[in-house]
C-alpha cells in the first residue's frame, strides 16, 4: 500500500494538480483583495456610498446578509474573468509556438516541393527534345 501511495504521489499529474491548487489559491487571494480593497469601494462610491458587505435584512431573529452574497458573486465573476484572461493568454502563447513550428515545417517542405517540380520539368524537357547530333568538322 505504501508503494502504491508513493507511485501515486510521484506521478506528474498529481504534482501538477498540487501546484495548480497552490497557485490558484494565491491567485484567488490576489483577486479577492482587488475586489474587496479596490473595486468594491469604487463601485460603492459610484452607487452613492453603498457598502455591500453591510447590507442585510432582519426577519425576526434571522439576519440575512445579502450584501455579503452580492460581494461574493462579484468576487467570483471577477476571479473567473481573470482566470479566463490568464488561460487565454497562455493559449495564445502556446499557439504562437505551434505557428512557429508549422512555419519551420513549411520551410523544410518547400525546397522538396520545388525540387520535385524541377525534376518533373527536367524529365519533360528530356522526353520532348530531339536528340542532338554531333556536328562534323568538314574541311
Amino acid at each position: 500500500m505504501i508503494k502504491e501511495f508513493k507511485e501515486f504521489i510521484s506521478r506528474g499529474n498529481v504534482v501538477d494538480l498540487a501546484v495548480g491548487v497552490i497557485v490558484g489559491g494565491a491567485f484567488g487571494k490576489i483577486v479577492t483583495s482587488l475586489v474587496n480593497d479596490i473595486l468594491m469601494p469604487i463601485l460603492g462610491i459610484l452607487l452613492g456610498g453603498i457598502d455591500f458587505s453591510c447590507l442585510s435584512i432582519t426577519i425576526k431573529d434571522a439576519h440575512i446578509l445579502y450584501g455579503s452574497f452580492i460581494q461574493n458573486i462579484i468576487d467570483f465573476l471577477i476571479v473567473a474573468f481573470c482566470i479566463f484572461l490568464f488561460v487565454k493568454f497562455i493559449n495564445e502563447l502556446s499557439q504562437l509556438g505551434h505557428k512557429k513550428e508549422k512555419k519551420k515545417d513549411r520551410k523544410e517542405e518547400i525546397p522538396e516541393t520545388e525540387l520535385s517540380i524541377l525534376k518533373e520539368i527536367r524529365d519533360a524537357i528530356k522526353t520532348t527534345q530531339k536528340p542532338r547530333t554531333a556536328k562534323k568538322n568538314v574541311k
